[in-house]
């Protein structure tokens, strides 16, 4: 049963893994045997995420800007100049933006799409040769991407960050497309986190963890194992019967209204 959820041999590319559920995403994979790559625009960020995850396992980074296509073609390159095949992609880097709607800008509009939802697609595209090199039905690669409950459910009234829920919902919805276009060699899939702690999340945890707590069936906000857990299933054997799912992993909160 622990060979199901083993990575012992495979190479993983965690985008946004400087910091936040990336860090906690690329810990478990290290943990579970794979070789992993982080990538994110700042570079003090990845020195400090690959320093704090070496001792898991063998874990370096590439800096690239993913909300551009050159900045996808920069890590596209140099992750192929270092790797002959890529098993699991994890799309996890993302953008937000608050603002009242009456003054919402443009720039907030365009930021967010650029990369939660353009470079998933494009960074996706670019990487299905190096997805397929060691790719088939019965050992398929895999494309994890990371949605969210807000592109599950309307924010609550004053959070006002409408294109962020945009975003993840068409990256939920474009889960489902490139699911039915990759099958069966790619395996593609999303997990929609509630609330974890993270840069992100950081203006709703100023009242402490146990505020935001209260409003979850479960009781608490989400841990690093449980980000951990849910992505080493996606990547591993143990989920080789699932393509197209969108995971909430938010202590029941979807299903409360």
């Amino acid at each position: 049963m622990t060979d199901l959820f083993r990575l012992d041999g495979k190479v993983a590319l965690v985008t946004g893994g400087g910091r936040g559920i990336g860090l906690m995403i690329a810990r478990g994979l290290l943990q579970a045997g794979a070789r992993v790559y982080l990538a994110s625009r700042k570079q003090a960020d990845l020195d400090v995420a690959v320093a704090e995850l070496s001792a898991y396992g063998p874990v370096d980074a590439i800096a690239a800007d993913l909300g551009t296509a050159a900045g996808v073609a920069t890590l596209t390159d140099e992750l192929g100049r270092r790797e002959a095949a890529l098993h699991v992609l994890v799309n996890n880097a993302g953008a937000t933006w608050g603002a009242p709607l009456g003054e919402f800008p443009e720039a907030g509009i365009d930021k967010v799409l650029d990369v939660n939802v353009k470079g998933v697609l494009l960074l996706t595209q670019a990487l299905l040769p190096l997805l397929r090199a060691e790719a088939t039905a019965a050992d398929p690669a895999r494309v994890i991407n990371t949605g969210s409950i807000n592109g599950l459910r309307a924010p609550a009234k004053g959070m006002n960050n409408f294109s962020y829920s945009a975003s993840k919902a068409a990256v939920h919805m474009l889960t489902r497309h490139l699911a039915g276009e990759l099958a069966p060699e790619i395996l593609v899939n999303a997990i929609a986190p509630g609330f974890f702690p993270s840069k992100m999340t950081k203006h709703l945890l100023t009242d402490g963890p146990d505020r935001v707590a209260a409003g979850v069936p479960l009781g608490r906000i989400g841990s690093p194992d449980d980000m951990a857990g849910v992505t080493v299933f996606l990547a591993s054997r143990a989920s080789s019967y699932i393509t197209g799912a969108v995971i909430p992993v938010d202590g029941g909160v979807s299903t409360a209204d």
